[in-house]
């Protein structure tokens, strides 16, 4: 199953990669390196992880108070938000697609 980022879940992943980075040479990496490893997991076993709402969910990411919110697509998988735990919560729900009002192709 492939995946892709919401243009401002990237922004995000970028951004939380050079907070860390500047903290400490290579803590950056690490963050990218367990944000990565959340998502083979999820790729992995996408229904397992904690229902945020009719069609997103969150995966834990190791390490770091961050989570990877995402959404199941018929063929691949959303990641809406890497999100801080500590903030904001449910800041992306703006970015979640209910897939009961898509259409596609029309």
């Amino acid at each position: 199953m492939k995946f892709y980022f919401h243009p401002k879940a990237n922004v995000e992943f970028d951004k939380a990669v050079e907070y860390y980075e500047q903290q400490q040479t290579g803590l950056g990496l690490e963050f990218a390196e367990e944000v990565y490893a959340s998502i083979a997991r999820i790729v992995k076993y996408p229904a397992a992880w904690t229902i945020l709402s009719a069609n997103s969910r969150r995966c834990l990411i190791n390490r770091f108070p961050y989570g990877v919110i995402y959404q199941i697509k018929s063929r691949s998988l959303r990641i809406i938000a890497v999100a801080h735990l500590n903030r904001r919560p449910e800041y992306w729900q703006h970015r979640a697609v209910r897939t009961n009002k898509l259409k596609i192709g029309k």
